[in-house]
């Protein structure tokens, strides 16, 4: 869905991939979203493909690591202007994602686009357009 010479709106670390390829062993194809919730609510969940439902509040920002990624349209418009960079580091979080048990968590680190970055942006899609496009 996104050329590779364009600016990706969304990053994985290693580590982060590493801790993927361990949940996506045990529960298959992963998505990840990125709501607007509080506290540990603001954190990217990764979730079983399919087991948290996408509709038009939700923007596809890319793929990280062979998963889907998307966020909440309000997020979307504050977070627009930055990369967001998926981590993990050790320690629970207090949510319903599927790292929680392995004692780890994801994160998001984030920087601002440069302006050839931003001029060059990988597109987001909207819920019902992502939706969309993987029945065609």
């Amino acid at each position: 869905m996104s050329s590779q010479s364009q600016t990706p709106r969304v990053l994985v670390t290693p580590a982060a991939e590493a801790t993927i390829d361990l949940l996506r062993d045990e529960h298959g194809p992963l998505m990840f979203h990125q709501s607007g919730g509080c506290c540990d609510g603001s954190s990217p969940m990764c979730f079983a493909k399919g087991e948290f439902r996408i509709g038009g509040n939700d923007v596809w920002l890319g793929q990280i690591h062979g998963c889907d990624f998307f966020m909440s349209t309000s997020q979307f418009e504050y977070w627009q202007h930055t990369q967001l960079t998926v981590d993990v580091v050790k320690g629970r979080g207090a949510s319903f994602s599927l790292e929680i048990p392995l004692g780890v968590r994801f994160l998001i680190r984030s920087r601002l686009f440069t302006q050839e970055e931003e001029a060059n942006m990988a597109p987001a899609l909207q819920g019902e357009e992502y939706l969309e496009s993987q029945q065609a």
